[in-house]
C-alpha cells in the first residue's frame, strides 16, 4: 500500500486524558496502604517494579494492576491482605472501562485534515485490547484510515510502519504528547515531529533535557495549533 504522506497521531493524553487516571488510581491506592508505606516509597518502588517488568508486561492497565500487586507484596514481605488486592485489581478493572472524552480541538481538527484528504493514522502503544477499547469509546474510528498498536514506539518500529505502507520519512508526520515515544525516534528517522506537550507525564516517557540537543522538532501548545504546520 503506498501512501504519499501520512500523518499519525499519539492516543493517549494526545487525543483524550490517559494519565491522570493511573494517577488517581495511585494516589487512591496509596491512601489505602498508607499504612505499609508513605506515598513516595510506594510510587519509588512502584516506578521501579514497573521498569524492571516493562519488556514483560507491556504498558497499559494490566501491567498497573499486575506491578502495583508486586510492589505491595515486596513492600509488606508478603504481609498485604487479600482485601488489599481485590483493592487494586478493582482500581486496575477501573482504567480499563473509564469514559474517553477528546481532548479540546481533537475532533476539530482531524475531521478538517480529513476533509482535506489527508491520510490519517492512529499510532498508538500499549495493550491491545485496551487500546482497542479505547479507541472504539472514544467515537474517533471513522476518522482514522489506518490504525496501529504496537509494544513499543522506537526507531525500529517507526522504520517497519513506513515501510509497511511505502512512505519516505519525509512525508511522515508524528504528533503526540511523549518526547521518548512520538518525537526522539522519529525525528531521528529524519520524518517530521510535532510534540503538544499534556500537563502531566508517566515518569518512564521523560527523557532528560540533553537527550533533546541537536533533534529538530516543532513544539505547539494546543493541538489545533497543528494545522498551520501540516
Amino acid at each position: 500500500m503506498s501512501t504519499s504522506r501520512l500523518i499519525a497521531f499519539d492516543a493517549d493524553d494526545t487525543l483524550w486524558p490517559n494519565q491522570p487516571h493511573f494517577d488517581r488510581a495511585e494516589a487512591e491506592l496509596s491512601a489505602v496502604l498508607t499504612h505499609y508505606a508513605d506515598a513516595a516509597t510506594l510510587s519509588d518502588r512502584f516506578n521501579q517494579v514497573h521498569r524492571q517488568n516493562v519488556h514483560l508486561f507491556g504498558y497499559g492497565a494490566k501491567s498497573f494492576m499486575l506491578c502495583m500487586i508486586e510492589t505491595v507484596i515486596q513492600l509488606t514481605n508478603g504481609a498485604v491482605t487479600g482485601t488489599e488486592i481485590q483493592h487494586i485489581l478493582n482500581c486496575g478493572k477501573r482504567l480499563l472501562d473509564f469514559p474517553i472524552e477528546p481532548l479540546p480541538h481533537v475532533e476539530a481538527v482531524l475531521s478538517e485534515l480529513k476533509e482535506r484528504g489527508e491520510a490519517l493514522m492512529l499510532l498508538t502503544k500499549g495493550d491491545l485490547f485496551d487500546q482497542e477499547s479505547k479507541l472504539a469509546r472514544s467515537g474517533l474510528g471513522d476518522y482514522f484510515e489506518h490504525v496501529e498498536i504496537v509494544s513499543e514506539k522506537n526507531e525500529a518500529t517507526y522504520s517497519r510502519i513506513l515501510a509497511r505502507y511505502q512512505v519516505r520519512p519525509e512525508d511522515f508526520v508524528m504528533i503526540g504528547n511523549s518526547l521518548k515515544s512520538d518525537i526522539l525516534p522519529v525525528a531521528r528517522l529524519g520524518a517530521r515531529a510535532i510534540y503538544v506537550p499534556y500537563h502531566t507525564t508517566w515518569v518512564y516517557e521523560q527523557v532528560p533535557a540533553e537527550a533533546l540537543t541537536g533533534v529538530t522538532f516543532q513544539e505547539i501548545a494546543s493541538l489545533d495549533e497543528v494545522l498551520q504546520y501540516v
